[in-house]
C-alpha cells in the first residue's frame, strides 16, 4: 500500500514541510498582531480630531456630504474639544444663530463618545417627537456612515441588538434620546454625558415635575468632575431665555477675527455692516480698527486665523460660554447679502425682526409688554351691528372665565393672518354653583351669530378656564363633550413653538366620584398670547382715506366695536410685562396687574388658545381659500337679495340671548 503522504491530489499543490512551517509562522504572526492591536489603547484624540479622522457626513443629513472637516467651521474646533475627556471643563454653553454647524458638532461628540470614551449619554430634544425625528434623520446616518460606529452598534433588526429609536447600546455605554416634555425620560438613568439641544424651546416644566434642564443635569451629578454637559440653543426672549441666562453666567467668549487690512482683532457685529440702500449685494463689513470695508470673500481666511476670547469672568469656573452669529457662517452657507435681505424684509413686522435677532444675530428679543392706552383703543373703535360678524371673519371661538358669581364669555371672529373682531360679550349670572348658569353656557354652544353675508355661524370651539371650581368645569365639559369645548389651564411663561400643549388626561372628581383620566386638559402659556395681543393692539393702521382706497389692515389687527365700553377696554389692558430679579440675580419677565379686574384679557387669551387648538396657526392656504369661497357665495347671494328688496325695508336688528352689550 502506497504511503498516503506521497500521494498528490490533482486538485491541490503539494505542501512541503518547509512551506507548512512558514504558513504556521505567518499564522502565529497574524494572531500576535491581532492580540497586540487589542492591547493597544485607542488614539488619544480630541472630539475635533476624531471628527476629522472618522466622521462621514451622509447625503441624507447634510448639504455637504463626505468627510467632515473642522476647517470648514473653524470656530467649532475649540467648542468640540472642550467636550473631550481630557479637558477639565464640565459645562459648555453655546448661544448661537442658525446655520453655524452646531448640530453636527453635537453629533460629532456623540460619535466620539461611542468610539473613544464610552459611557452613559443623554441627548435631549424639546419634545419626544423631535427626539424620534432626530434619531432617524441624524443619529442613524451618523452610525451608518462611520465604520467605527457601525461595528460598535448592532443593526436594529438584530435580536437583542439594544438598538431602538430612542436607545443605542454600545460596549461600555448607552445613548438615550428623549424629549424635555418627558419627566420619565429625563430621570431614566444616570448619565456622564448630557447633550441639551435647543433648550429655549423646552417647556417650562416636564410633566409638572420641574425645569427640564435641572432634571437632566441632576442625572450627571454622581460623575462629579468627569461629567460633561453641553447646552446649545438659539435664544428667544430677554429675561426668559435659558441659554442667555447660562451664557451671561459664563465667561462669555466671542470669536475674534483679524481685519485683512490692518490685522485688528474684533468680533463681528451687525451695526458694523454697511450696504447701499436697496442693494444687499453691496454688503461689506467696516473694520473697527482702520474703518476700511471688508469684503465677504475675506471671511474664509479670517475664520481660519480667528480665536475665542473670554469677555467676562464666569460665576462658575467649570463653565465656559460661547456666542456666535450668522456673520460667521462659512462661504456658501449664509452670506452677508442674505443677512441684509432678511433685515430689509423684516422691517414693519415685530415678529420678523424678532426672528432675525434670534436666528441670525443669535441674540434675545426684548419683549415690549407695556399695556396699550385704553383711551387710544376707544378712539379707534369701529361701528358695526352688535352680535354680527364682519366680512373678514371666517370662524368663531370663545373664551370663558369662571368667577364666583358669574361666567364671562367673549366671542371672537378670526380671519386670515389672525385678524380678529370682537363679536359678543356675554355675562351669565349665577356662578358655577348654579345649574341654570351651566345650562345657559350650554345654550351658547348652539347659538348663532350672523355673518355679513347673512350666513349663520356657530362657535367652532370654546375654551374655558379651569382655575376656579375645577371639578365643576370638568363635569360640564364632560357633559357637553370635549369636541366643542376645551378645558384650559393657564401657566405663566412663554412658549413660542407650542403655546398650547396637550391634551393631557387628568383625573376628575365629578358628583363626588373620582374618575381616572376623567377630563382632557390643555395647558396654555398665557404670556405668549398676552404679549401677542398687546403687540397686535399697538399696530399702526392705515389711515381712513387709505382704507377707503382699498388698503388692507396688517395681519393680527384687532377690531373693537363701538359698543365695547370703558370698563371692558380697561380690563383688556389691565396687565403689563415687567422685569423682576430672582434670588440668583437673573432677570425674568412677569405679568403684573395694573387693575384688579382683567376678565376681558383672560377671555381673549382663552379664545386665542381655542383658535390655536383648532389649528388656525397651521392651516394651509387651501383651507383659507375654502373658507373664503364659502362666505363669498353667501355674500353674492345676500347682495342679490338686498338689491331686489324695496329700499324702504330693512332687516331688524337682532339681540343675542344672555348677552350684555356695553353702552
Amino acid at each position: 500500500m502506497s504511503d498516503p503522504s506521497s500521494t498528490t491530489s490533482p486538485r491541490s499543490s503539494p505542501i512541503s514541510a518547509e512551506n507548512a512551517d512558514a504558513l504556521a509562522f505567518d499564522g502565529a504572526q497574524d494572531v500576535l498582531r491581532a492580540w497586540l492591536a487589542g492591547l493597544r489603547p485607542d488614539p488619544d484624540l480630541t472630539v475635533s480630531e476624531w471628527a476629522d479622522r472618522h466622521r462621514k457626513l451622509s447625503s441624507r443629513a447634510s448639504a455637504e456630504p463626505g468627510q467632515y472637516r473642522t476647517l470648514r467651521t473653524p470656530y467649532m474646533g475649540e467648542i468640540m474639544d472642550r467636550l473631550s475627556p481630557g479637558d477639565p471643563t464640565q459645562r459648555i454653553v453655546f448661544m448661537k444663530a442658525a446655520q453655524v454647524g452646531a448640530t453636527e458638532a453635537g453629533n460629532n461628540w456623540i460619535g466620539f463618545v461611542i468610539h473613544q470614551a464610552p459611557g452613559p449619554m443623554l441627548a435631549v430634544q424639546p419634545t419626544v417627537e423631535l427626539a424620534k425625528r432626530n434619531s432617524r434623520q441624524r443619529i442613524d446616518p451618523l452610525i451608518e456612515e462611520s465604520p467605527e460606529l457601525r461595528e460598535r452598534i448592532k443593526p436594529a433588526r438584530s435580536r437583542d441588538a439594544g438598538n431602538t429609536m430612542l436607545s443605542k447600546e454600545f460596549a461600555g455605554g448607552i445613548l438615550i434620546m428623549t424629549g424635555a416634555n418627558s419627566a420619565v425620560g429625563l430621570r431614566s438613568t444616570p448619565a456622564r454625558y448630557i447633550f441639551l439641544d435647543e433648550v429655549d424651546a423646552y417647556p417650562a416644566s416636564a410633566d409638572e415635575e420641574g425645569d427640564p434642564v435641572t432634571l437632566a443635569e441632576a442625572r450627571s451629578l454622581t460623575f462629579a468632575h468627569r461629567r460633561k454637559v453641553f447646552l446649545v440653543s438659539t435664544p428667544t426672549i430677554r429675561g426668559l431665555s435659558r441659554i442667555e441666562r447660562e451664557f451671561e453666567a459664563s465667561d462669555q467668549r466671542r470669536f475674534f477675527v483679524p481685519c485683512p487690512h490692518c490685522g485688528a482683532m474684533q468680533w463681528l457685529k451687525f451695526d458694523r455692516l454697511r450696504w447701499e440702500k436697496g442693494r444687499p449685494e453691496t454688503a461689506e463689513y467696516l473694520c473697527e480698527g482702520c474703518e476700511k470695508p471688508i469684503a465677504e470673500h475675506h471671511k474664509t481666511a479670517m475664520l481660519e486665523t480667528g480665536e475665542w476670547r473670554a469677555t467676562a469672568t464666569a460665576a462658575d469656573p467649570n463653565t465656559v460660554g460661547y456666542h456666535l452669529s450668522a456673520f460667521y457662517s462659512p462661504i456658501g452657507w449664509f452670506s452677508w447679502e442674505r443677512i441684509v435681505r432678511a433685515w430689509e424684509a423684516a422691517q414693519g413686522s415685530d415678529e420678523a425682526i424678532k426672528a432675525f435677532r434670534n436666528t441670525i444675530l443669535g441674540e434675545t428679543w426684548v419683549e415690549s409688554g407695556d399695556a396699550p392706552d385704553w383711551q387710544h383703543l376707544a378712539d379707534r373703535r369701529e361701528d358695526w351691528p352688535a352680535g354680527t360678524v364682519a366680512a373678514g371673519g371666517l370662524f368663531l371661538t370663545a373664551g370663558a372665565d369662571v368667577q364666583k358669581d358669574r361666567i364671562e364669555v367673549d366671542v371672537w371672529a378670526w380671519g386670515r393672518g389672525l385678524e380678529s373682531w370682537l363679536v359678543d360679550h356675554v355675562v351669565i349670572e349665577g356662578g358655577p354653583g348654579d345649574p341654570a348658569c351651566w345650562q345657559q353656557l350650554t345654550n351658547l354652544l348652539g347659538q348663532t351669530w350672523e355673518h355679513a353675508s347673512g350666513q349663520p355661524m356657530t362657535l367652532a370651539r370654546l375654551a374655558i378656564d379651569t382655575g376656579y371650581e375645577t371639578s365643576a368645569v370638568y363635569a360640564w365639559s364632560r357633559q357637553v363633550g370635549f369636541g366643542p369645548v376645551a378645558p384650559v389651564k393657564g401657566v405663566e411663561g412663554f412658549n413660542r413653538t407650542s403655546p398650547v400643549t396637550g391634551p393631557t388626561y387628568v383625573d376628575a372628581t365629578i358628583a363626588g366620584r373620582r374618575l381616572r383620566r376623567g377630563a382632557r386638559l390643555w395647558t396654555v402659556a398665557t404670556s405668549t398670547f398676552k404679549t401677542e395681543t398687546y403687540r397686535f393692539l399697538r399696530q399702526v393702521r392705515p389711515a381712513p382715506e387709505e382704507i377707503t382706497a382699498g388698503a388692507s389692515f396688517p395681519p393680527g389687527t384687532v377690531h373693537l366695536p363701538a359698543w365695547a365700553d370703558t370698563e371692558w377696554l380697561k380690563q383688556l389692558t389691565a396687565e403689563q410685562l415687567v422685569t423682576v430679579r430672582t434670588r440668583r440675580g437673573f432677570a425674568r419677565l412677569e405679568w403684573q396687574k395694573l387693575r384688579e379686574r382683567n376678565e376681558a384679557l383672560d377671555c381673549r387669551v382663552y379664545a386665542r388658545a381655542a383658535a390655536w387648538i383648532l389649528g388656525a396657526d397651521r392651516w394651509p392656504e387651501a383651507r383659507w381659500q375654502d373658507l373664503e369661497r364659502s362666505f363669498a357665495v353667501e355674500m353674492a347671494r345676500s347682495d342679490a337679495e338686498a338689491s331686489a328688496k324695496p329700499a324702504s325695508r330693512s332687516a331688524p336688528r337682532r339681540r343675542t340671548v344672555h348677552s350684555r352689550y356695553m353702552k
